[in-house]
Protein backbone atom coordinates (compact mmCIF):
# COMPACT_ATOMS: atom_id res chain seq x y z
CA UNK A 1 0.00 0.00 0.00
CA UNK A 2 2.86 2.34 0.85
CA UNK A 3 4.55 1.59 -2.49
CA UNK A 4 1.32 2.38 -4.35
CA UNK A 5 1.02 5.68 -2.51
CA UNK A 6 4.65 6.56 -3.29
CA UNK A 7 4.12 5.81 -6.99
CA UNK A 8 0.99 7.97 -7.03
CA UNK A 9 2.84 10.80 -5.28
CA UNK A 10 5.69 10.63 -7.80
CA UNK A 11 3.20 10.77 -10.68
CA UNK A 12 1.53 13.85 -9.15
CA UNK A 13 4.90 15.59 -8.74
CA UNK A 14 5.96 14.85 -12.33
CA UNK A 15 2.59 15.99 -13.68
CA UNK A 16 2.71 19.20 -11.68
CA UNK A 17 6.22 19.93 -12.99
CA UNK A 18 5.11 19.43 -16.56
CA UNK A 19 2.02 21.58 -16.22
CA UNK A 20 3.89 24.30 -14.33
CA UNK A 21 6.51 24.38 -17.10
CA UNK A 22 3.80 24.67 -19.75
CA UNK A 23 2.09 27.42 -17.75
CA UNK A 24 5.36 29.33 -17.30
CA UNK A 25 6.13 29.23 -21.03
CA UNK A 26 4.26 31.77 -23.11
CA UNK A 27 4.30 29.82 -26.37
CA UNK A 28 3.35 32.08 -29.27
CA UNK A 29 3.67 29.51 -32.02
CA UNK A 30 4.91 25.93 -32.43
CA UNK A 31 4.88 23.69 -35.49
CA UNK A 32 5.98 20.12 -36.17
CA UNK A 33 7.55 20.69 -39.58
CA UNK A 34 6.50 18.12 -42.14
CA UNK A 35 4.54 16.21 -39.52
CA UNK A 36 1.28 15.92 -37.53
CA UNK A 37 0.25 17.90 -34.47
CA UNK A 38 1.84 16.85 -31.21
CA UNK A 39 1.96 17.86 -27.55
CA UNK A 40 5.34 17.26 -25.92
CA UNK A 41 6.19 16.39 -22.32
CA UNK A 42 6.49 20.09 -21.47
CA UNK A 43 2.92 20.73 -22.55
CA UNK A 44 3.91 22.59 -25.73
CA UNK A 45 1.35 21.92 -28.47
CA UNK A 46 2.81 21.75 -31.98
CA UNK A 47 0.40 22.33 -34.83
CA UNK A 48 0.37 20.21 -37.96
CA UNK A 49 2.49 21.56 -40.81
CA UNK A 50 0.20 22.59 -43.66
CA UNK A 51 2.87 24.27 -45.79
CA UNK A 52 3.14 23.20 -49.43
CA UNK A 53 6.66 24.57 -49.92
CA UNK A 54 9.40 22.02 -50.41
CA UNK A 55 9.02 18.42 -49.27
CA UNK A 56 7.48 17.04 -46.10
CA UNK A 57 9.34 13.89 -45.07
CA UNK A 58 8.93 11.30 -42.33
CA UNK A 59 11.97 9.25 -43.33
CA UNK A 60 13.29 9.77 -39.82
CA UNK A 61 10.67 7.33 -38.51
CA UNK A 62 13.09 4.63 -39.65
CA UNK A 63 15.43 5.75 -36.89
CA UNK A 64 15.24 5.82 -33.12
CA UNK A 65 16.12 9.40 -32.20
CA UNK A 66 18.25 9.65 -29.07
CA UNK A 67 18.69 12.49 -26.58
CA UNK A 68 14.91 12.88 -26.38
CA UNK A 69 12.14 10.93 -24.62
CA UNK A 70 10.42 8.33 -26.84
CA UNK A 71 7.06 10.15 -27.00
CA UNK A 72 8.74 13.27 -28.42
CA UNK A 73 10.85 11.54 -31.06
CA UNK A 74 8.22 12.49 -33.65
CA UNK A 75 9.40 16.12 -33.41
CA UNK A 76 12.79 15.03 -34.78
CA UNK A 77 11.63 12.25 -37.12
CA UNK A 78 9.51 14.43 -39.42
CA UNK A 79 10.94 17.37 -41.34
CA UNK A 80 10.52 19.82 -44.17
CA UNK A 81 13.33 20.36 -46.67
CA UNK A 82 13.62 22.10 -50.01
CA UNK A 83 15.99 22.09 -52.99
CA UNK A 84 16.09 25.90 -52.68
CA UNK A 85 15.89 28.37 -49.81
CA UNK A 86 12.49 28.44 -48.09
CA UNK A 87 10.77 30.50 -45.40
CA UNK A 88 8.42 30.24 -42.44
CA UNK A 89 6.74 33.37 -41.05
CA UNK A 90 6.86 33.91 -37.29
CA UNK A 91 3.86 35.70 -35.74
CA UNK A 92 5.02 38.60 -33.52
CA UNK A 93 2.30 40.04 -31.27
CA UNK A 94 4.29 43.12 -30.20
CA UNK A 95 7.25 44.38 -28.20
CA UNK A 96 9.07 42.05 -25.84
CA UNK A 97 11.74 39.42 -25.37
CA UNK A 98 11.41 36.28 -27.47
CA UNK A 99 13.19 32.95 -27.79
CA UNK A 100 13.24 30.92 -30.97
CA UNK A 101 13.84 27.15 -30.69
CA UNK A 102 14.84 25.36 -33.88
CA UNK A 103 14.81 21.56 -33.69
CA UNK A 104 17.00 19.43 -35.95
CA UNK A 105 18.20 15.86 -36.40
CA UNK A 106 20.26 14.27 -39.17
CA UNK A 107 18.45 11.17 -40.39
CA UNK A 108 20.06 10.64 -43.80
CA UNK A 109 23.78 11.44 -43.92
CA UNK A 110 26.40 9.53 -41.94
CA UNK A 111 29.33 11.89 -42.48
CA UNK A 112 30.04 15.58 -41.87
CA UNK A 113 30.12 18.22 -44.63
CA UNK A 114 27.22 16.58 -46.49
CA UNK A 115 24.44 18.97 -45.44
CA UNK A 116 25.42 22.52 -44.45
CA UNK A 117 23.16 25.59 -44.47
CA UNK A 118 22.37 28.92 -42.76
CA UNK A 119 19.27 30.22 -40.99
CA UNK A 120 18.45 33.92 -41.37
CA UNK A 121 15.94 36.00 -39.38
CA UNK A 122 14.23 39.07 -40.90
CA UNK A 123 16.42 38.79 -44.01
CA UNK A 124 19.41 40.32 -42.20
CA UNK A 125 20.42 38.32 -39.13
CA UNK A 126 22.23 35.01 -39.65
CA UNK A 127 21.14 33.34 -36.43
CA UNK A 128 22.61 29.93 -37.36
CA UNK A 129 25.70 29.88 -39.56
CA UNK A 130 27.01 26.88 -41.53
CA UNK A 131 24.91 24.38 -39.61
CA UNK A 132 26.21 20.84 -40.06
CA UNK A 133 23.90 18.70 -37.92
CA UNK A 134 25.98 15.52 -38.20
CA UNK A 135 29.16 17.37 -37.25
CA UNK A 136 27.34 18.81 -34.23
CA UNK A 137 25.83 15.66 -32.76
CA UNK A 138 25.95 12.74 -35.21
CA UNK A 139 23.18 10.77 -36.93
CA UNK A 140 19.80 10.17 -35.32
CA UNK A 141 20.45 12.52 -32.38
CA UNK A 142 18.25 15.46 -31.41
CA UNK A 143 19.78 18.93 -31.65
CA UNK A 144 18.24 22.32 -30.73
CA UNK A 145 19.39 25.78 -31.72
CA UNK A 146 18.08 28.31 -29.16
CA UNK A 147 18.10 31.95 -30.30
CA UNK A 148 16.96 34.86 -28.09
CA UNK A 149 15.92 38.16 -29.68
CA UNK A 150 14.01 41.31 -28.79
CA UNK A 151 11.41 43.43 -30.52
CA UNK A 152 11.02 47.07 -29.50
CA UNK A 153 9.45 50.03 -31.28
CA UNK A 154 9.76 48.68 -34.80
CA UNK A 155 13.26 47.34 -34.38
CA UNK A 156 14.62 43.81 -34.07
CA UNK A 157 17.56 43.18 -31.74
CA UNK A 158 19.58 39.98 -32.18
CA UNK A 159 22.62 40.13 -29.97
CA UNK A 160 24.37 43.37 -30.83
CA UNK A 161 22.76 43.57 -34.31
CA UNK A 162 19.70 45.71 -35.02
CA UNK A 163 17.34 45.81 -38.01
CA UNK A 164 14.08 47.57 -38.86
CA UNK A 165 10.82 45.62 -38.90
CA UNK A 166 8.18 48.35 -39.05
CA UNK A 167 6.21 50.17 -36.38
CA UNK A 168 3.52 47.48 -36.05
CA UNK A 169 5.24 44.15 -36.67
CA UNK A 170 3.02 41.19 -37.33
CA UNK A 171 5.42 38.63 -38.75
CA UNK A 172 9.13 37.95 -39.06
CA UNK A 173 10.60 35.88 -41.87
CA UNK A 174 12.62 32.82 -40.86
CA UNK A 175 14.62 31.66 -43.87
CA UNK A 176 16.50 28.38 -44.29
CA UNK A 177 19.17 29.23 -46.85
CA UNK A 178 20.45 26.68 -49.35
CA UNK A 179 24.22 26.43 -49.69
CA UNK A 180 26.38 24.29 -51.96
CA UNK A 181 26.09 21.16 -49.78
CA UNK A 182 22.67 19.57 -50.07
CA UNK A 183 19.33 21.05 -48.98
CA UNK A 184 18.28 23.12 -45.95
CA UNK A 185 15.80 21.51 -43.56
CA UNK A 186 13.96 21.97 -40.27
CA UNK A 187 12.26 19.44 -37.98
CA UNK A 188 10.25 21.69 -35.63
CA UNK A 189 9.97 25.34 -34.57
CA UNK A 190 8.90 26.91 -31.28
CA UNK A 191 8.50 30.64 -30.63
CA UNK A 192 8.27 31.66 -26.96
CA UNK A 193 7.74 35.13 -25.50
CA UNK A 194 9.93 35.36 -22.44
CA UNK A 195 13.43 34.71 -21.15
CA UNK A 196 15.91 32.14 -22.43
CA UNK A 197 16.25 30.88 -18.85
CA UNK A 198 12.70 29.51 -19.05
CA UNK A 199 13.38 27.32 -22.06
CA UNK A 200 13.54 23.52 -21.47
CA UNK A 201 16.79 22.09 -22.81
CA UNK A 202 17.87 18.76 -24.20
CA UNK A 203 20.22 16.64 -22.06
CA UNK A 204 23.86 17.67 -22.31
CA UNK A 205 26.21 15.89 -24.68
CA UNK A 206 29.39 14.14 -23.67
CA UNK A 207 32.40 13.09 -25.73
CA UNK A 208 32.81 9.34 -26.10
CA UNK A 209 35.96 7.63 -24.91
CA UNK A 210 36.81 6.26 -28.35
CA UNK A 211 36.81 9.72 -29.96
CA UNK A 212 33.79 8.99 -32.12
CA UNK A 213 31.01 11.53 -32.65
CA UNK A 214 29.34 13.18 -29.67
CA UNK A 215 26.90 10.94 -27.85
CA UNK A 216 24.02 11.84 -25.55
CA UNK A 217 24.29 11.33 -21.81
CA UNK A 218 23.04 7.89 -20.81
CA UNK A 219 21.67 6.91 -17.45
CA UNK A 220 23.81 4.77 -15.16
CA UNK A 221 21.96 1.54 -15.87
CA UNK A 222 22.37 1.88 -19.63
CA UNK A 223 26.04 2.72 -19.24
CA UNK A 224 26.58 -0.38 -17.08
CA UNK A 225 24.71 -2.51 -19.61
CA UNK A 226 26.84 -1.21 -22.46
CA UNK A 227 30.03 -1.73 -20.42
CA UNK A 228 28.92 -5.28 -19.62
CA UNK A 229 28.27 -6.03 -23.29
CA UNK A 230 31.66 -4.65 -24.27
CA UNK A 231 33.37 -6.70 -21.52
CA UNK A 232 31.52 -9.83 -22.66
CA UNK A 233 32.65 -9.28 -26.24
CA UNK A 234 36.23 -8.73 -25.06
CA UNK A 235 36.13 -11.90 -22.94
CA UNK A 236 34.91 -13.91 -25.93
CA UNK A 237 37.65 -12.40 -28.05
CA UNK A 238 40.27 -13.29 -25.42
CA UNK A 239 38.97 -16.88 -25.22
CA UNK A 240 39.13 -17.20 -29.01
CA UNK A 241 42.65 -15.78 -29.07
CA UNK A 242 43.77 -18.17 -26.34
CA UNK A 243 42.25 -21.11 -28.25
CA UNK A 244 44.03 -19.99 -31.43
CA UNK A 245 47.33 -19.69 -29.56
CA UNK A 246 46.92 -23.17 -28.04
CA UNK A 247 46.14 -24.68 -31.43
CA UNK A 248 49.21 -23.00 -32.92
CA UNK A 249 51.41 -24.38 -30.13
CA UNK A 250 50.04 -27.90 -30.72
CA UNK A 251 50.61 -27.57 -34.44
CA UNK A 252 54.21 -26.45 -33.91
CA UNK A 253 54.70 -29.35 -31.47
CA UNK A 254 53.39 -31.85 -34.00
CA UNK A 255 55.69 -30.50 -36.68
CA UNK A 256 58.74 -30.76 -34.39
CA UNK A 257 58.05 -34.34 -33.22
CA UNK A 258 58.49 -37.74 -35.03
CA UNK A 259 61.31 -39.05 -37.29
CA UNK A 260 63.23 -36.61 -39.40
CA UNK A 261 62.62 -36.62 -43.10
CA UNK A 262 65.30 -38.54 -45.06
CA UNK A 263 67.46 -36.57 -47.41
CA UNK A 264 66.71 -37.91 -50.91
CA UNK A 265 70.15 -36.80 -52.10
CA UNK A 266 72.07 -38.63 -49.34
CA UNK A 267 74.06 -41.79 -50.49
CA UNK A 268 73.06 -45.23 -49.19
CA UNK A 269 75.72 -46.41 -46.66
CA UNK A 270 75.26 -50.10 -47.67
CA UNK A 271 75.89 -49.41 -51.37
CA UNK A 272 79.00 -47.41 -50.49
CA UNK A 273 80.47 -50.35 -48.52
CA UNK A 274 80.05 -52.82 -51.46
CA UNK A 275 81.80 -50.56 -53.96
CA UNK A 276 85.43 -51.96 -53.36
CA UNK A 277 84.21 -55.56 -53.69
CA UNK A 278 82.59 -54.80 -57.04
CA UNK A 279 85.79 -53.15 -58.28
CA UNK A 280 87.89 -56.19 -57.28
CA UNK A 281 85.50 -58.60 -59.03
CA UNK A 282 85.59 -56.51 -62.20
CA UNK A 283 89.38 -56.49 -62.18
CA UNK A 284 89.59 -60.28 -61.66
CA UNK A 285 87.27 -61.21 -64.53
CA UNK A 286 89.84 -60.72 -67.37
CA UNK A 287 92.37 -62.77 -65.47
CA UNK A 288 89.88 -65.57 -64.94
CA UNK A 289 88.97 -65.47 -68.64
CA UNK A 290 92.61 -65.82 -69.68
CA UNK A 291 93.20 -68.81 -67.42
CA UNK A 292 90.19 -70.56 -68.93
CA UNK A 293 91.74 -70.13 -72.46
CA UNK A 294 94.89 -71.89 -71.38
Amino acid sequence: MQQLFNAWLLLVILSSNIFSCAKALNVIWAINCGGPEHTDIHGIHYQRDSSNVGVASDYGRNLMITRVVPQDQILYQTERYHTASFTYDLPIPGNGDYVLILKFSEVWFANPNQKVFDVVLNGEHTIVSSLDIFAKVGRGIAHDEVVPFKVKDGRLFVGSDVSQIGSTPKRLSLEFVKGDRDNPKINAIVLVKGSIDEIPRLPALRESNNDESLLPDLDEELQQQRAGQQQHQQDRLNVNNEADDEEARKRRSRLASGPKTLDPYQSDPASTALLPVLIAVAAALPLFFCLCKL
